[in-house]
């Protein structure tokens, strides 16, 4: 049973939403708005209260795209969570390419490396008890309606993995959105290799589907951002079973984390060729998701660059 809840990026979109629908379950006695903006964690914070009628939301300060934060948080943190949901992510900003500190892309920092820091300090310091899930995206598997390609890896080692992280494996052609679906394909490796390594814990990863009212985008150029906001995921989209709505998106995550039947290391979101209705699990997809090498490989790549 999960009774306390972290949640990264949880003050708006399918964060906030998670944390609502978390708190209406009674066996919820706790959920963590991981959030790196506190006036916004506070509003939010006061919002959930007043939806659920439940004060049972603390705040705890991390931003994701920075592991010092990160294991800032993890130290402040002063009980194990039963239930982790690594939902903080998108496109990485205004310059996604740009390379933090640690020698990532800041589309990589906020969609991976911060999550990987996050999870190995909490299993350092026994502060996680039973399930951690990733948000994925059906675009590491590719999204073809949407023009999103396949990851295509040639060798899939730990160096090629790497340059995914840090940017050179795109050259001259970094596109964000394609981008976006390669870092959280690795990501997904990442977590089915934490799957065999952590037989204790059960380590999911799900895609939300094509989510209206998710923040992860709000950073694309601003006639993407129109086009994608106001026309495509309201309007053409659902038509093509590519949108559904904030709450579907969130309860995936919140089925993901308590649903036991969901097999610890395994990628669950759309079936082929939409973003909603049933999840199925995307090694049937793609391949390569269950390629025990790539996710070693990719879990190795990703820890390179943490000091």
């Amino acid at each position: 049973m999960n009774k306390i809840v972290m949640i990264t990026g949880a003050n708006a979109g399918i964060g906030k939403e998670t944390a609502r629908q978390l708190a209406l379950k009674k066996e919820t006695e706790k959920v963590y708005l991981a959030c790196r903006n506190l006036e916004k964690a506070k509003a939010a914070k006061k919002e959930l209260e007043e939806a659920t009628g439940r004060l049972i939301f603390e705040i705890l300060i991390m931003d994701v795209s920075n592991p010092d934060s990160v294991r800032k948080a993890v130290s402040e943190l002063h009980e194990p969570v039963d239930a982790l949901i690594m939902n903080a992510g998108g496109t990485g900003g205004k310059n996604p390419a740009k390379l933090t500190k640690e020698g990532v892309t800041n589309i990589t920092a906020t969609n991976l490396l911060g999550h990987v820091v996050l999870v190995d300090e909490l299993l350092s310091a026994n502060k996680l008890r039973n399930v951690a899930l990733f948000a994925s995206s059906e675009a590491a598997r590719g999204i073809k309606k949407m023009g999103m390609k396949r990851p295509n890896l040639k060798t899939s080692s730990t160096e090629e993995f790497a340059t995914v992280f840090d940017g050179s494996f795109f050259g001259k052609d970094f596109d964000p959105m394609q981008v976006y679906g390669v870092v959280k394909y690795g990501g997904t490796l990442w977590m089915s290799s934490m799957a065999r390594k952590n037989p204790m814990i059960r380590f999911i990863s799900m895609s939300p589907g094509g989510t209206r009212g998710t923040q992860g985008f709000e950073d694309l150029p601003l006639i993407k951002r129109i086009m994608f906001k106001y026309v495509g995921m309201p309007i053409f989209m659902p038509l093509m079973g590519l949108s559904h709505s904030l709450g579907k998106g969130a309860k995936r995550f919140v089925d993901g984390i308590n649903n036991e039947s969901l097999k610890s290391g395994r990628f669950y979101a759309s079936k082929e060729g939409v973003l909603t209705g049933q999840i199925v699990d995307q090694e049937n997809i793609f391949a390569d998701l269950g390629n025990e090498e790539y996710q070693d490989n990719a879990n190795a790549a990703i820890h390179r660059f943490i000091e």
